[in-house]
């Protein structure tokens, strides 16, 4: 079928499943998801996985969109009110969710490598279900703010403890030819580091432009256009599209504050029928038929980071000595995993490949789980900010 005829089927589907759940208490973006399941390989096929590759683009520019909307949040005096406390939650909840699921996985099944990679990946919190449940709810408030900051940063840490993790990892299964500090540094850090280059390089030059402009749609181009060739950049250099977006959002909303307003304002039209097309497009990617497949690993993978994105939060926060909503709530907001977790798995199987089945049994794990994670993840973020008070607030 024509490719126009399909995006139009997703963005109508999309839209009558979201409002359907919406009645049943739901966030909206769960049923976008399971639209997306019932139109993918798993159940009528509409949309097979080479068609769904073809359509990655529109996934790239959802993504990219809703980074910069959560850089365009992280503004100079909400960084400097809360700044302390995100970076010790952040890392608590790292180090907690990795080191829960690598002793998990490591009890049952004695594979040191595996343990590290799964432990790895399992770190990383997919920003896009976030993002759309707090607009939904017009969620505002502390526990809003620092879920929206550790999901936009966590990215760039879960590279980081990937990197020392596959190290290691590579190390125990007698493949360390060649790793030493420098090349377990110099992948993710390169990645970051030019993230962070670009995204500033561009929202300098962003925030400027618009701050001479006053016309809607022609502040709407020039932000899109921004956003585009920031995303575009990442790929080809292969730096993360994420991190480089936010950062983009950060510099655009704290070089000249009414850039920032003007740029969010206009991005902000046109983002819900991106919204559909990105989540009903993710869920016909996810395979109910690798369910089976997840196995008692996969139960211990999903317990061991829900365990370890909860309990770290809260641990953090208590260190942190924010307050008491975000210690009893705000891990419930971090439980999404997708697109970074999928593309390091990716990574996982060119560098392990030829390493007996540690590559295959990632791939598979991270994608049957991913299946859980995206339907749990908008359930927690709703259930945290309702239970904080800060639905209606923005």
């Amino acid at each position: 079928m024509d490719i126009l005829f399909l995006i139009g089927i997703v963005l109508v589907l999309g839209l009558i499943g979201g409002k359907i759940l919406n009645k049943l208490k739901f966030p909206a973006v769960v049923g976008y998801l399971v639209i997306g399941i019932f139109l993918g390989p798993s159940v009528f096929g509409l949309f097979k996985l080479d068609l769904l590759d073809r359509m990655g683009i529109i996934t790239d520019f959802a993504l990219g969109i809703i980074a910069f909307i959560i850089g365009n949040e992280l503004r100079w005096g909400i960084l400097k009110k809360f700044g302390g406390k995100i970076i010790t939650i952040l890392f608590v909840q790292a180090i907690a969710t990795f080191v829960l699921i690598a002793f998990g996985v490591w009890l049952l099944t004695h594979n040191f490598a595996l343990s590290l990679i799964l432990g790895s990946l399992g770190v990383a919190t997919a920003p896009a279900g976030t993002v759309v449940v707090l607009q939904e709810f017009k969620a505002k408030g502390p526990l809003t703010t620092s879920l929206l900051a550790i999901v936009g940063l966590d990215d760039g840490l879960a590279l980081i403890i990937y990197g020392f993790a596959s190290a290691l990892a590579m190390c125990s299964i007698g493949g360390s030819k060649g790793v030493n500090l420098q090349s377990v540094l110099e992948w993710p850090l390169l990645r970051i580091l030019g993230a962070v280059f670009l995204g500033i390089l561009l929202g300098v030059a962003l925030a400027n432009v618009v701050r001479k402009r006053h016309d809607k749609n022609e502040i709407l181009t020039w932000s899109l256009g921004a956003i585009l060739i920031c995303a575009g950049l990442a790929k080809v250099f292969h730096f993360s599209l994420i991190l480089s977006t936010m950062v983009l959002g950060i510099t655009v909303a704290n070089t000249f504050s009414l850039s920032g307003r003007r740029t969010f304002e206009a991005i902000q039209s046109i983002t819900n029928p991106i919204y559909v097309a990105f989540f009903v497009l993710a869920g016909a990617h996810l395979q109910l038929g690798l369910l089976p497949k997840m196995g008692l690993l996969g139960g211990v993978y999903i317990l061991a980071r829900g365990l370890g994105k909860i309990g770290g939060t809260s641990l953090g926060a208590y260190v942190s000595k924010a307050e008491t909503n975000m210690r009893k709530y705000l891990g419930f907001g971090l439980l999404s995993q997708a697109g970074v977790a999928i593309g390091l798995a990716m990574v996982v199987q060119r560098e392990f490949g030829l390493y007996g089945e540690l590559a295959t049994v990632t791939i598979t794990i991270i994608a049957a789980t991913t299946i859980i994670h995206e339907i749990l993840g908008p359930l927690g973020v709703k259930y945290a900010i309702a239970k904080a008070g800060e639905i209606g607030q923005g």
